[in-house]
């Protein structure tokens, strides 16, 4: 294995991860407000199929990420008002939403299958910074977007614990008639929470159709909305923690098309299963893992709240 080829594994593991990272914290921002959001994957391709458009239309990238945006905040609006302003169940609206995405994002981008990429983002070039051997070829020319997640990232964990905006978001998320008691806009909150949670879904999304995979078909996101939902479990609902799943699920997603040419004989079927199957086992070794000790999950997430209940 020469040197070129394990930098382009990293690169490869930093892109897989920012686009997992992007949805699984908007996922985090949601759940610690408790709502639980099942319609990651849902956004994640509506933003997708609405940055390709924008791109295609207007050939600047940053326009395609804010249509992402605005179209998954849409989407995410959706579920604030069935599950949170209008009570509805959490995980039958968010499996509801994924459904709605899915199959808008397939109808509506029908005519852009096999159009030409309008624009997509770039890997970074900061002069004689890339040019520093390894980190310079890898973490001085990540993309745009990879700074932005890590940015936002950053920002989460700032607000969530140094500002009293994170206090109240989590404050919502853990008794809702406590800090209704308290004073707190908990609807108000939680709608907010859902909303920013799809605009980085769609973000997701768009960092997908411009950069990784640049183009649109149908079943583009491949399931990875999912293992985003699973992230937040994996990072015990901490934005660092996250990150550090997203780039060990990223590195499991950027090996399945490089293991066959290391040299590694396995089943293309097996490798593409990989990621899926340590979800599964992580979700799994949580579950036991949480019999001997307290949940770091919001305590209230999943749960409807209405204030003539309270």
């Amino acid at each position: 294995m020469n040197e070129q080829t394990l930098i382009g594994l990293v690169i490869a593991i930093i892109e897989f991860g920012t686009l997992l990272y992007l949805a699984a914290l908007g996922e985090l921002i949601a759940e610690k407000a408790g709502v639980l959001n099942l319609g990651v994957e849902g956004m994640m391709a509506f933003g997708g199929m609405a940055a390709f458009w924008a791109g295609v239309e207007t050939g600047n990238p940053w326009i395609a990420l804010v249509v992402a945006a605005i179209a998954g905040t849409a989407l995410a609006a959706v579920h604030a008002v069935i599950s949170v302003v209008l009570g509805a169940d959490q995980v039958v609206s968010g499996l509801a939403l994924t459904i709605l995405g899915l199959a808008m994002a397939a109808f509506l981008g029908k005519d852009l299958v096999s159009k030409p990429v309008g624009t997509q983002f770039r890997e970074l070039d900061l002069g004689p910074l890339s040019d520093i051997p390894w980190i310079g070829e890898t973490l001085f020319s990540m993309s745009a977007l990879s700074w932005l997640a890590l940015a936002l990232g950053v920002a989460t964990w700032f607000v969530f614990t140094r500002t009293s905006t994170g206090l109240a978001l989590r404050a919502v998320g853990e008794s809702a008639a406590t800090a209704d008691a308290a004073g707190l806009p908990v609807v108000r909150t939680r709608v907010i929470a859902v909303m920013i949670g799809g605009a980085l879904a769609g973000m997701s999304g768009a960092y997908l159709t411009l950069l990784l995979a640049p183009g649109w078909s149908e079943g583009t996101t491949a399931g990875r909305g999912w293992i985003a939902v699973a992230l937040v479990i994996f990072g015990a609902w901490r934005p660092g923690r996250v990150l550090i799943g997203a780039l060990l699920f990223g590195g499991l997603i950027a090996l399945e098309p490089r293991l066959q040419t290391f040299g590694v004989e396995i089943s293309p079927i097996l490798l593409s299963m990989l990621p899926y199957l340590l979800t599964i086992g992580v979700l799994i070794l949580l579950s036991i893992r949480s019999r001997n000790r307290p949940s770091a999950a919001p305590a209230a997430i999943g749960q409807t709240w209405r204030r003539e209940e309270r």
